[in-house]
């Protein structure tokens, strides 16, 4: 890892917002393609998932998602559960972040792709006992559409839309089915 990505590293812990903000920016870019230095932060960020503090967990879950790319010894496929529980975060804003940024870890290979996928159409099939479940179900038909539109897997598609058809208000089947927008053409 170079001196200027150690110091926004750093900086995620600085008393100045701006700064903490300016830092977690340059992270998301730069792990929007492989690194080699994702092993350097790996288990510190794997830590972080269980912190008491709620920002750290938020930007933990979404760095250890972006650099899953770079995971070549695949730590994420036993470090998932630890990742998946922050998408049930008790903050919700901290869930959410989590699990909006979860479909990434598909991006990985076939196996982490396979995994995401399976975690995300049963969270989809069973949340909704959970505060506001229709907020999740849209993030898990978003998340599905963003790991399509890498990786163009039609069996991706075809789950989406099972799960849309699954959803029993017609003002949330087509909320979510607005995602896929050529699937959303059929519910009109």
């Amino acid at each position: 890892m170079d001196k200027a990505m150690k110091i926004h590293f750093d900086n995620l812990d600085s008393k100045d917002k701006n700064e903490q903000y300016e830092a977690f920016n340059h992270i998301i870019t730069a792990i929007e393609h492989e690194v080699d230095w994702a092993y350097e932060v790996w288990d510190e960020l794997v830590a972080g998932l269980s912190s008491t503090d709620n920002h750290m967990r938020s930007r933990y879950a979404q760095f250890l998602s972006g650099l899953s790319k770079s995971d070549h010894d695949k730590r994420i496929m036993n470090d998932f559960p630890a990742l998946w529980q922050v998408t049930k975060d008790e903050k919700f804003v901290t869930a959410r972040h989590a699990l909006q940024s979860i479909w990434k870890v598909g991006l990985a290979g076939p196996e982490q792709k396979e995994m995401v996928v399976h975690h995300l159409a049963n969270r989809f099939k069973n949340c909704k006992d959970e505060k506001n479940y229709t907020l999740i179900r849209f993030d898990i038909i978003q998340d599905l559409r963003n790991l399509y539109d890498e990786v163009k897997d039609e069996h991706i598609k075809k789950l989406a839309e099972e799960l849309i058809e699954m959803e029993e208000d017609p003002k949330y089947q087509k909320k979510y089915a607005k995602v896929w927008k050529d699937y959303y053409s059929t519910l009109k």
